[in-house]
Order: structure tokens, then sequence, then C-alpha cells
């Protein structure tokens, strides 16, 4: 018999397997809830974009004429050099992975790959074509976080734009569905989680829909700010190869027309500064999702929701009855991660040594995994809500149980009627708290309690007639302030 503990069987070495086997969950378990993301927050998808910011550069120096003697291009040849961004693919993968062995740095490799393309325009347009000649504006003037800041601010504003934002909001607009389809369900709430004053089902789902729509429409009012200043913000090398042009204007122009907010200010780097609101944002709506997850969690294990059971799907691999609350859990998990890594991307990226240090362009690779984790969690939760159901002879049941809390409206009613001028009312808290306090009361004890008080016909005729399930104050009519 084999000692595993001096001498393992040899295995197949998992990294050599092709296809190459995921690391992360991101990448393998979950690929299918987060694989928008990769369209916008891949390495791929970076290099993508900083082929745009290149290609565009480009466009807007030949266009503007800053740059005396460059000529103007044709619609075509701009046509070509976008082409070169909308058929990025996984020949192009490989051609600039292959350039990049070389170069060692990767934005030299897209400068080196677009000049490629440059070169070989004669061959699709004809030899006339001015492009080879505008090969030197590639990069021109530019430090590699000109190019970088652009590329991220693109990358971020399209995954939030286009994927996060989407499934947040729907989200969101499924938990305020069922905020008004429950809207008028009696619940018997529990603060401290001891029995408490009535809600309704509706209400308290209403308040984690409204939190988290609030949260949505800060994200919604994101800046995404970019720069293109050179090496360390002062135009040096622009102003350096053509002294007259009003480079400022020319980098405005060209970052407003990107779609972004200019940042005239900055070091080699932008400041990040728009990051770290944004991820802060996205953090505080993971972490009031957090919270829904943790309620539902709470509201099943108390039997208010039941879990309708998919068929062929397992609970527990021991215990056959078992439905686990999994999609919950699941949730949050990944927001705690997701909030993680957002917080840590906030805190560090606000921060550079001088004029420039790397420390953001490792931080920055993780800006995927937060939004995956994130968004797999949204997944989640979702999927939980659509599987969930309302015991309502359970809550009918507990609200039955519990007439002790009816205590608060009637010392709150017998106040009222002593300000009036009733007499007889003193100390209603302490009574109140005498008949009720680690008690349970029946409905017949409230009743009588409330008969031999002396209150006003009709404020005796009005307390008699309360429940505990009709107890809900205005819980029903406060859903109605949910905005779409």
């Amino acid at each position: 018999m084999t000692d595993l503990t001096t001498s393992p069987a040899a295995r197949v070495p998992l990294a050599d397997v092709s296809p190459a086997i995921a690391l992360g969950p991101l990448d393998g378990r979950y690929r299918a809830a987060v694989a928008p993301l990769v369209d916008h927050l891949s390495e791929p998808a970076l290099n993508r974009e900083r082929l745009l910011v290149e290609v565009e550069w480009v466009i807007h120096l030949t266009r503007t004429g800053v740059v005396p003697g460059a000529p103007r291009l044709s619609a075509a040849e701009e046509d070509y050099l976008r082409g070169v961004v909308t058929t990025f693919g996984a020949d192009e993968i490989a051609r600039l992975g292959a350039i990049e062995k070389v170069t060692v740095h990767d934005v030299k490799a897209i400068e080196y790959f677009l000049k490629e393309h440059l070169a070989a325009a004669p061959d699709v347009l004809g030899a006339d074509t001015a492009l080879p000649a505008v090969s030197e504006l590639v990069h021109f003037c530019c430090t590699s976080e000109d190019v970088n800041n652009l590329s991220y601010a693109l990358m971020v504003r399209g995954a939030v734009t286009e994927v996060w934002l989407p499934a947040a909001r729907a989200l969101v607009g499924e938990v305020a569905a069922m905020a008004r389809q429950h809207r008028d369900v009696p619940l018997l709430a529990r603060t401290h989680g001891q029995p408490a004053t009535p809600t309704t089902l509706g209400k308290e789902l209403a308040v984690l829909a409204h939190r988290l729509g609030r949260q949505l429409r800060r994200v919604e009012g994101a800046e995404y700010l970019g720069k293109l200043n050179g090496a360390t913000g002062t135009y040096g090398a622009h102003v350096a190869a053509v002294p007259g042009a009003d480079w400022p204007e020319v980098s405005r122009t060209f970052v407003e027309g990107l779609g972004l907010t200019w940042n005239p200010l900055t070091t080699q780097i932008e400041s990040h500064d728009w990051q770290a609101e944004l991820y802060s944002d996205v953090a505080r709506f993971n972490r009031i999702l957090h919270n829904l997850a943790t309620d539902v969690w709470t509201y099943i294990s108390m039997g208010v929701f039941i879990q309708i059971p998919v068929a062929g799907a397992t609970g527990s691999s021991t215990m056959p009855h078992k439905v686990n609350p999994i999609r919950f859990e699941n949730a949050e998990a990944n927001l705690e991660l997701s909030s993680a890594l957002l917080d840590t991307l906030a805190s560090t990226l606000v921060t550079s040594r001088l004029q420039r240090d790397l420390t953001d362009s490792t931080t920055q690779r993780n800006i995927g995994p937060a939004f995956g984790h994130g968004l797999l969690a949204i997944d989640n939760v979702r999927r939980g809500l659509r599987a969930l159901a309302v015991d309502r002879d359970l809550l009918e049941r507990d609200l039955d149980a519990n007439w002790e809390v009816l205590g608060e409206p009637v010392q709150s009613a017998m106040r009222a009627v002593s300000v009036a001028g009733v007499t007889g009312m003193e100390n209603p808290y302490e009574r109140l708290k005498e008949l009720t306090r680690g008690k349970r009361l029946t409905a017949d004890d409230m009743r009588e309690f409330i008969g031999g008080l002396g209150l006003p016909a009709d404020v005796a005729a009005r307390l008699v007639e309360l429940t505990p399930a009709t107890y809900t104050g205005l819980a029903s009519e406060l859903v109605d302030h949910l905005r779409d």
C-alpha cells in the first residue's frame, strides 16, 4: 500500500491541461453569470480600449491639423483605423501577445501593433493612402498613462452602464415589485429579535428597495474622468514638438470626444478620485444588498418565506428534506468579496507617490473581479427571490400569538386622552409594562384590560377592534413612496 504522506503518486499537471483551467471561480464555475463583464474588464478588453484611444488620437490630431504637415485622413482611412478596433479578436490578441513578449511593455506593444496595421494599409486601401505617413502620430507625445487612464475610464463606464447597472436595476425592480405585491400582508416585526409593532411584509421590502435605489442613482450620476497631458501633466513634449498649439484645448476636446470628463490638473496619472467615488458607491450598494440577503435568509429560517423546490435539485447531501437558502448565502459571500476588493481599490487608488508610482497598475487589474463577485451576487439574489412564496397562515398565527404588542397603541391612546383632560389615565406606560412585559396575552386579556380603563367610548371601541394584524399603521401606504 502506498504511503501518500511520503511518496505521493504521480499526478497529471493540471496547469498543463488544455484548454487552460481557470484559477478562480469567476472564470470557472460561475463563468456564465459574469461573462458579460469580459467584454469590458478583461485584459483583452483593456487592450482593445487602448487601441481605440490610440486610433482616435491619430484621427483627432489629423482632423484638428495641430501637427503641421500631417495629412487629413479620408473617411475610408478613418474607417480602416477604427476597423482595427472593431475586428480585434482572437488572432489579434495572439499577435499582440507575441509583440509584448519582445517589448515587455504592454502599451508599447499596442503602439507597434497599430503601426503594423498602418504599414499594411496600402494593401487594402491602395498605394496612395496617407496612413503610413501618419505612423509617428501613433502615441504622439503620450505617456503610457495617457492611454491607460482613458482606457480604464472607457472600460469601467462600459461595465457599469452596460452590465452592472442593468442587472442592479432589474434586481431593485424585482424587490420593489415584491414590495407592492405584499403591500398589505401583515407581519409581526422583530426589533432586537423580539416581537414588536406589526408592519407589512411589503413595507419591509420597500425599505430595502428604497435604499438600493438611492445607491443606484448615485452610481448613475458617476463621472468618468480622463486626461492626456504627458509624462508629468505639463504638456512638456507637446509644447516642445509644436510650440504654437493650444494643447490644453486639443486635450480637452479629445477627452470629451470620448464621452469622458476632462481633468485639467494631474500628475503623470489621472488621479483616480472618480474611481474611488464610484467604487465606494457600488460597495455601499453591495452592503445594503447583503442586508437584504441576511434578512431574507432570516425570514426563511422563521418560515415567513417558503422556498419553492427545484425539480432534481439537492438541498443536503444527507438530509433529503432540506431546501437550503444557498442563493442568499452565496450572495452574502460574493458581496463580501466584492466589497473588500472595491474598498481596496477606493482606498489605494487615490494615492500615488509624487508624480507617479506603479501601485495603481496592479490594483486596477482587479476591477474585473470586484465587479464580477458583485454581479454574481446580484444574479444569485434575483434567482433566490424568484423561488420564494409567503406562508400567510404562519404570519397570521405569529400575529395572533402576540397580543401584547398592542400595549404600545393602548398606552399611547391613554396619553393622548390624558392630555385632553380625561382622568384616571395616570402612568400609562408603567401600567402596560406591568400587564405585558415578558407575558403572553390573549385577545380576551387585552380587551378586558382596555374595557376597565375608563377611556372615552369612541377610543375604547377603536382599541377593542384593534388586532395585531390590523395594527400596521400606515405601512401599506408607505410602499407607495417607492420610485419607479
